[in-house]
């Protein structure tokens, strides 16, 4: 925990966590909790087997039933609350689906973004605001690893609206002075994920069950893979070097653990760690308006910020066997 979060930074500080009962989410609440902070969760969907519920998280926090689009309720939130610090995650983070429902991603991603920053910018009392991009953000290009200097070209669904939204909280940090700051992931994994059509978690269920893992594209696909911890001490980090440096608002950092992977290679990893070498991925080559190639360059966190991963993917891997190793244990009694 030391190693994660400045304690006395975060006791008693009034944070408002948007998408608490995602992956990130549920593990950012929880280490606040264990800080001090005051946390303040908005809630839209109740989902009795989310980590945020399951680990009773949420009778330790405050929580605001409603959606990221409604200004008015988060203009309410912050104001009542007396919120100092936001931690944006409240977005539809799948692909798959913002392939079949466009609209519903932009509502949510592009739409829920400057409704929560124009609660922010009529909130006098918020210092400090970390909001989620991506590194889809940036779309595919020639040139790896990402930096921040990379334009953001997306081009499909997710990654158009993960550009705007990005565009958006620049233009709030340099056009009214909204004091918000940028991240930009690689890709999650780790306890607590439902979202079985997601690689890790998909893969991790079909070996404890015994079955072959699927895999939707021809497994060639690179990206960077980060344990979720790493993540959530990336949006601590960056909001106490907010409140020490006021020129960061507006700047974006890119976070990863600097190791790409090929998916098969991922996969290798993942029934490895689950002792189920003996399974054959199903490599199904479906995979739609995805980028082949993708990978960030996070020397801009470790300068700025003093951010780096503490855990590696063997590590994160074996915690997150563990997790739901006993989730699907306790769903099968």
């Amino acid at each position: 925990m030391e190693d994660l979060v400045n304690r006395g930074f975060w006791s008693t500080r009034p944070v408002l966590v948007t998408g608490a009962t995602g992956l990130l989410g549920a593990s950012l609440v929880r280490i606040l909790v264990e800080s001090g902070a005051d946390v303040v969760a908005l809630v839209r969907d109740w989902v009795p087997q989310a980590e945020l519920v399951r680990s009773s998280l949420l009778d330790r926090i405050r929580v605001v039933r409603g959606d990221i689009c409604d200004q008015p309720l988060l203009e309410r939130v912050m104001g009542e609350y007396e919120v100092d610090t936001v931690m944006h995650l409240a977005a539809q983070t799948i692909v798959s689906i913002a392939n079949r429902n466009p609209v519903a991603t932009l509502e949510a991603n592009v739409r829920g973004t400057w409704c929560l920053l124009e609660a922010a910018r009529r909130s006098p009392a918020v210092k400090q605001i970390v909001l989620a991009s991506s590194d889809k953000a940036y779309g595919a290009q020639a040139t790896l690893p990402y930096s921040e200097s990379t334009p953001l070209e997306g081009r499909h669904p997710y990654d158009v609206s993960k550009s705007a939204a990005d565009l958006i909280a620049q233009m709030y940090a340099k056009s009214f002075a909204v004091p918000v700051c940028v991240t930009r992931c690689g890709n999650f994994y780790g306890p607590g994920d439902l979202n079985w059509n997601r690689i890790v978690p998909g893969t991790l269920r079909s070996a404890i069950r015994g079955e072959r893992p699927i895999v939707r594209s021809d497994g060639k696909f690179v990206r960077d893979y980060i344990f979720v911890d790493d993540g959530a001490a990336a949006y601590l980090k960056t909001a106490e070097a907010m409140a020490q440096k006021r020129d960061l608002a507006g700047e974006a950092f890119n976070f990863s653990n600097e190791q790409p992977l090929t998916v098969l290679a991922l996969v290798d990893e993942i029934l490895k760690v689950a002792g189920r070498g003996d399974l054959a991925p199903e490599i199904r080559n479906e995979a739609s308006n995805e980028i082949r190639e993708q990978f960030l360059d996070a020397s801009k966190a470790r300068a700025r910020l003093g951010w780096k991963p503490r855990f590696s993917l063997q590590d994160g891997l074996a915690r997150t066997y563990a997790w739901y190793r006993e989730f699907l244990d306790e769903a099968r009694t």
